[in-house]
């Protein structure tokens, strides 16, 4: 068992302090209710890394609270003297602070957070944390679960995860990064708070995390709740019909795993439930707790796909549920559901300025493993009133421990009613599409915009879609050079869902949503001119002038943004995103991995940019790309079970 963790200050009348013993007893009741009002509000939070922090490890503090309020985050020496500080605030909500000594030395130290503009008594909130000089006993598996179960989900434990999401994928805006997998975020420990947090040396194992866009989500998920002991669980959903929303039939959690390893009998499990008749868990500790983990994400990542997140919005039989649209209820570590199976991760909240636009960012897996930021925007976040899916926001369904030890997740209602989360809302599933972009264009910049810097905005975003289909195209194009052969095409629908060769080099999918971001850019005048009070629109201007201003201004804009690709023989090629917008016809039949890279940028025939081209998908492939073609030139994802038209 853990026998030192984070602790957590949640909006109660008392303060929740359980099982932390590497922070000492607050002194008397008197300052415990103290802290505990102070606490109240800010939904104050508390992580230490290590688990058991002694001196042979670098101690790492995390404060993370839901209101916004400047301070400093001390570490103090038990000699009283400041070793590290920080007054930087990141997030929000929720807001947090991250301090760190590289060498601790053993003796009690206080992590102490003085806040500007607190209420009396309230300026400075101080914990103990104890270093011991030698190693600590190192946790192991228990039996019955694949990690022991020693915290709970609330408030506090939602904020950490969150603000431990945002650190570790932290990036200014303009330079997004990406990765080759995310095992590769996960072993920076520059990024990642929870680096070798069980002192196990669990991230330098060389444990590979190669995560698709639906899989990513439950993996943080899931390492976050292996890290800090929380409980755990995911479920075996349909993909759903052209008629039906994905529905899921069995809930598995880390109390029976065995029965995750079991074929789908479709038979149907209660909300909390193991599936009937399931076996006992096999204890794990043949593997030991790291080893145990390991095993365990390769079964999530078999069991989940993107149907478990495109469950109904009013279904209490999934792992996730949907939230309001607003700031407060979409913090890092929610994820959204488009409509057509893609599935992000927003990573950090970008306030609105006077200067500039706010910014919602995210992260998402592709097929071949990469993983990139991405911004909130129509070209990115695909959304359809679908009858048959439930898109959207949506957080992970919190998972209790009941009295008698099982496991069980919240309903819809429960949520609800839960003073903990309270955020349950279907009512974001209802909205048109001009209504939810309306809605969000509202949340991420509660003040009117400048329809000039607006525009440019929205063509930064598309810009940085473009340089990201490079990596994919690019990747094709070294498949081709393989040697490996011509990649098999599926039929019909499955060129957006299927595996092997096609899923990792072809581009469908991100070729539909390109397409659509082309048609927003190429839009936003007329967008401006739908909705006026929106934008801060010249006093001295009409509509009528300012739609004619912004069209002109766009084309200049898409041709001063300009990438580069490699072309079939390693030479560079240079295209301005103009050209990208002017070549969405040629992009209706630039997906298939078998052509050429330079075909697959919409390369005019007889150019001198394709003049390098010496491959070509096999005609039949051609054939059948005729036949799809209507659903890129009409921007529409086919049914499931789509045979062409």
């Amino acid at each position: 068992m853990f026998a030192q963790r984070r602790i957590a200050i949640v909006a109660t009348a008392s303060l929740l302090i359980a099982g932390v013993s590497f922070f000492s007893a607050l002194s008397s009741p008197v300052q415990a209710q103290t802290a505990a009002a102070c606490a109240e509000g800010t939904n104050l939070a508390v992580l230490a890394a290590p688990a058991m922090p002694w001196k042979g490890m670098p101690l790492r503090v995390m404060f993370a609270a839901e209101k916004q309020t400047r301070g400093e985050l001390s570490l103090i020496a038990p000699d009283g003297s400041v070793a590290a500080k920080s007054g930087q605030q990141q997030g929000g909500p929720p807001y947090f602070w991250i301090a760190e000594v590289a060498t601790p030395v053993a003796g009690t130290w206080h992590a102490k957070l003085a806040r500007d503009h607190a209420s009396p008594g309230c300026e400075t909130i101080t914990r103990e944390i104890t270093v011991r000089s030698e190693r600590p006993p190192r946790p192991s598996a228990a039996a019955g679960s694949i990690w022991p179960i020693h915290d709970t989900w609330n408030r506090g434990t939602e904020n950490l995860y969150s603000a431990w999401i945002e650190k570790l994928f932290d990036a200014p805006l303009d330079s997004p990064p990406s990765w080759k997998a995310l095992h590769e975020v996960l072993r920076d420990r520059s990024r990642n708070v929870l680096f070798n947090y069980l002192d196990l040396g669990e991230d330098e194992m060389g444990m590979v995390f190669h995560p698709d866009c639906a899989d990513m989500p439950y993996f943080l998920r899931a390492y976050f709740a292996f890290k800090l002991g929380l409980p755990f669980g995911y479920s075996r959903c349909s993909r759903g019909t052209a008629t039906k929303a994905p529905t899921c039939t069995q809930w598995f959690n880390i109390q029976n795993l065995e029965a995750a390893k079991q074929p789908n009998s479709g038979q149907q499990a209660a909300a909390g439930e193991p599936a009937a008749g399931a076996p006992a868990a096999e204890s794990p500790k043949r593997l030991g707790l790291a080893a145990s983990f390991g095993k365990y994400i390769t079964v999530i990542g078999d069991a989940v796909h993107s149907g478990s997140s495109r469950t109904a919005a009013t279904d209490n039989n999934t792992d996730y549920y949907p939230v309001p649209l607003t700031q407060d209820a979409l913090p890092p570590g929610t994820i959204y559901a488009d409509p057509f199976g893609h599935i992000l991760m927003l990573t950090k909240r970008v306030a609105q300025t006077n200067d500039a636009a706010g910014v919602l960012l995210a992260a998402d897996a592709q097929p071949d493993g990469t993983v990139a930021i991405k911004r909130f925007w129509r070209g990115n976040f695909l959304y359809a009133q679908d009858h048959t899916a439930g898109p959207g926001f949506k957080r992970f369904r919190p998972i209790v421990r009941e009295r008698n030890g099982n496991l069980h997740r919240l309903t819809n209602s429960e949520i609800a009613s839960n003073p903990q989360y309270g955020n349950y809302s279907s009512e974001p599933s209802k909205l048109s599409v001009d209504a939810f972009y309306d809605r969000m264009d509202d949340v991420m910049s509660p003040a009117p915009l400048d329809p000039l810097r607006a525009m440019k905005e929205v063509v930064t975003a598309l810009d940085e879609q473009a340089q990201a289909r490079v990596t994919s195209v690019e990747n094709g194009r070294k498949f081709l050079d393989s040697g490996k052969g011509v990649g098999a095409m599926p039929d019909g629908a499955s060129i957006f869902e299927t595996s092997g060769a096609w899923e990792d080099f072809a581009t469908p999918s991100r070729d539909l949503r390109m397409l659509i971001a082309i048609d927003v850019a190429r839009g936003f005048p007329d967008h401006v001119a739908r909705r006026p009070e929106r934008y801060a629109m010249p006093k001295d201007k009409t509509v009528a002038q300012v739609k004619a201003e912004l069209q002109s201004a766009l084309a200049t804009e898409l041709a001063s943004r300009k990438f580069t690709y490699t072309r079939s023989d390693g030479s560079p090629w240079t295209l301005t995103v103009k050209e990208v917008v002017d070549r969405a016809p040629e992009l209706e039949m630039a997906y298939n991995l078998n052509d050429c890279v330079e075909l697959r940028w919409g390369a005019p025939a007889n150019s001198e940019e394709a003049s390098t081209c010496k491959k070509h998908a096999p005609e039949a492939q051609r054939a059948k790309m005729m036949k799809y073609r209507p659903w890129f030139h009409e921007r529409r994802r086919p049914a499931r079970g789509a045979r062409g038209v």
